[in-house]
């Protein structure tokens, strides 16, 4: 199947060459710093399209980037005159209320995904934003708000459909192929095309949370007290501290738009009864300069900042997990926070004890079950002219943090110059991913990623 035109006649979604209508939109991603021509996207409507594309890049020796939801910081989602499988047009999402799973499209996002699940008060680990694709963030482990009480999203992982390198499709579940499905559960996108993932779901329909803004002065108390508290709080209880410029919201007072806070955003996800009490812990922290926090249906909370991450701005991000937040490494945090570029971008510091704890390092590819935190410096602003200035800060904020956290970082939140530190990622791990990925990729051809080399 050497041919665009044999390509066209297997697949049933579109295909986009260059000067074809609807290929500027269809080559577009999140990030506007990567700006790509692709030789072909195919919008793939199913799993038989995903298996027709991955055939056409590896028979015509083509670069293959395969696109969830489009948010990959590095700009994996794309390639100059490569393929770029598109699964946007795969977002079904349908949920068993009696076994209490659900089976997502690999193009899905978390609102896909809450929309479906909130409409029987279920709901699994999900990201941040709710735009955030289902299959990328899985893939590389699945931190959010209810990784304490839940596991990552890949934990509540069942079972993957899986198009291979050599354009097969496989389930991959603890009793099929069970080896890939180890791989996959943090591995990332190196072992092939995820076109559906099941998972588990739990009851989680009202929660109560949201932000609650401290004045800078006090981020050293905030940080060190969310520690001391998230450390023993019940598994229900879950959130992470940030700092952010003032976005300009009705509850923050105008003249405060435009400050930069330290900042706290809760979610206690377990009976609601309990959940002004519990959530009123952080508010002992420091005093409180704003909030808006109380019940709300989960994928509210879930998708309370999309508005500060749209598509087409400029992405550069730096990521660490972490032990301990030291009293130095908070100072670090404080120092370089000021120096915050935009009101888009922020740094955020997510706990990962609780139910990630519980499973064990080797049971999964994710391998740092006894780092508490995972540290995210997410660069964001909207003017490319300012990307030297910008990248720069990102960079010197995370030379010094870097100093007080683990040599490994979250997959999901690194740029696309971090390939060096692939194997710190995945620890005693790594042997075991390397001799996976000869197996189903020996060519490496999905290697638009942070690459595990066969």
């Amino acid at each position: 199947m050497g041919t665009i035109e044999d390509l066209r006649e297997r697949t049933r979604g579109p295909v986009f060459t260059g000067g074809d209508e609807g290929y500027d939109e269809a080559r577009r991603v999140n990030n506007a710093m990567h700006d790509r021509r692709p030789r072909v996207v195919v919008r793939c409507e199913n799993a038989g399209d995903v298996m027709a594309a991955v055939d056409f890049a590896r028979t015509n020796e083509l670069d293959l980037a395969v696109r969830g939801g489009g948010h990959s910081v590095p700009g994996f989602g794309t390639v100059d005159d490569g393929v770029v499988i598109d699964l946007s047009g795969m977002r079904n999402v349908r949920v068993n209320p009696v076994s209490r799973t659900a089976r997502a499209g690999g193009g899905a996002t978390w609102g896909d995904f809450n929309a479906a699940t909130h409409a029987f008060g279920l709901a699994s680990t999900g990201g941040i934003i709710s735009t955030t694709g289902v299959g990328g963030l899985t893939l590389g482990g699945g931190i959010g708000y209810l990784d304490r009480g839940l596991g990552l999203a890949c934990d509540n992982l069942i079972s993957a459909d899986v198009v291979t390198a050599d354009g097969q499709f496989l389930i991959a579940s603890e009793k099929e192929n069970d080896d890939l499905f180890w791989a996959l559960r943090g591995g990332g996108g190196n072992f092939g095309v995820v076109t559906a993932l099941e998972f588990r779901l739990a009851p989680v329909s009202t929660v109560w949370g949201g932000p609650m803004l401290f004045e800078m002065s006090d981020g050293a108390a905030v940080l060190s007290g969310f520690q001391d508290l998230i450390g023993a709080a019940p598994e229900q209880l879950g959130g992470f501290p940030a700092f952010q410029i003032a976005p300009p919201l009705p509850f923050i007072p105008e003249d405060r738009h435009g400050d930069l806070f330290t900042l706290i955003v809760g979610c206690w996800a377990g009976d609601p009864d309990q959940g002004q009490a519990e959530i009123s812990k952080f508010r002992e922290l420091a005093p409180v300069v704003a909030e808006f926090v109380g019940p709300m249906p989960y994928p509210v909370l879930n998708s309370m900042f999309d508005a500060l991450v749209p598509p087409g701005l400029q992405h550069y991000w730096k990521a660490n997990f972490v032990t301990e937040l030291t009293d130095e490494a908070i100072q670090a945090h404080l120092r370089h926070a000021r120096g915050m570029p935009s009101v888009n971008a922020t740094v955020h510091i997510y706990p990962i004890n609780g139910a990630c704890h519980r499973v064990t390092p080797d049971a999964t590819a994710f391998a740092y079950r006894d780092a508490n935190f995972a540290t995210v410096i997410a660069g964001m602003w909207p003017d490319p002219a300012d990307n030297e200035a910008n990248i720069q800060w990102v960079q010197s904020y995370y030379d010094d943090v870097s100093q007080h956290s683990e040599s490994g970082g979250y997959i999901n939140f690194m740029a696309g110059d971090d390939q060096g530190r692939i194997r710190d990622n995945y620890k005693q791990n790594y042997d075991r991913l390397v001799e996976i990925k000869r197996k189903y990729d020996p060519g490496n051809l999905f290697h638009l990623n942070q690459n595990i080399a066969p």
